[in-house]
């Protein structure tokens, strides 16, 4: 139990440091504003038809979109750029602890920020729809126009049947969410450990996992190479398995009548991924090299 209140408030030291960090304040703006500007289409189509929404329809639509989920992971990367931290009080921290406990410290503080900044693009694209929304368990009209009509993709807003008539709101809510925290938890691992090597190869290594995701786009592909249908059919189920960018997008998945990985397999892979990392942290921290203010001559 002692060891488990030290890993709890090397924890909260790192939140501490969030006080007056305009860094901080800046991935959290910035956060609400790509929030806005992503949703902006839905909520415009909406009014301009004058119908109504699902609570959750804008984050749904918003975020069930790999190009969205990019962006966010770009946010990601400056709120965790200092990975990990070395405050002045650290060297306090490791007169009493190890350096065990130290780094499952900041393993915590980047599952709990991680779940925060989740958690408030949620709830900021829910407060977007404003009183233009309902709560029930039901898509709106404005999604099955979306949908059915094939305008969602004309203003590239992933309205897809699939996804309406196999599932209904909250459960679809439900996946996106875990998707996002998932992909967004194995690329801040990695930014982890790779800043216990370097602390410029973290931002390094983040570009490069999310620009992986992006180039393994099925679309992206497609209008590169002009692929013809047949061919586009099997790039699209193998960028479904290789992207951890498509792992986290809730339409790349199997619904029962195609060869795409399922929502358990996705979960499966961001949980090991993120555990590979943070086992790799723990390994790496033995010889990790602590460089305070004022130590470099």
């Amino acid at each position: 139990m002692c060891e488990v209140r030290q890993i709890g408030l090397v924890a909260l030291g790192n939140f501490r440091r969030w006080r007056r960090n305009p860094r901080i304040f800046l991935v959290f703006c910035l956060g609400f504003v790509v929030c806005f500007l992503l949703s902006d289409k839905v909520l415009t189509f909406a009014g301009e038809h004058d119908t109504i929404l699902q609570i959750m329809e804008p984050f749904i639509w918003t975020f069930g979109d790999a190009n969205s989920i990019l962006v966010l992971s770009l946010l990601l990367m400056l709120l965790f750029a200092d990975m990990p931290n070395l405050g002045n009080e650290v060297p306090f921290y490791l007169v009493r602890i190890n350096r065990k406990i130290w780094i499952l410290g900041q393993a915590v503080y980047l599952v709990g920020a991680t779940f925060l900044f989740v958690s408030f693009t949620f709830l900021s694209t829910c407060m977007l729809a404003g009183n233009r929304s309902y709560t029930a368990n039901l898509w709106s009209e404005t999604a099955a126009i979306l949908g059915y009509s094939g305008i969602g993709s004309k203003i590239a807003v992933p309205a897809f049947v699939k996804v309406l008539e196999l599932s209904f709101p909250y459960r679809c809510t439900l996946h996106i969410y875990g998707l996002m925290l998932g992909y967004a938890l194995l690329m801040s691992s990695l930014i982890l450990y790779l800043n216990l090597w370097n602390k410029k190869m973290g931002m390094v290594g983040g570009m490069i996992f999310s620009g992986f995701g992006f180039l393994l786009n099925p679309q992206f592909i497609s209008n590169l190479l002009h692929l013809p249908k047949e061919q586009m059919r099997l790039a699209h189920i193998a960028f479904g398995w290789l992207s951890p960018l498509n792992h986290a997008t809730y339409y790349m998945h199997n619904f029962g009548y195609d060869n795409l990985p399922k929502l358990w397999v996705s979960y499966l892979f961001f949980i090991s991924g993120s555990l590979l990392f943070l086992g790799l942290s723990l390994k790496k921290i033995k010889t990790y090299s602590f460089e305070f203010t004022g130590t470099r001559k």
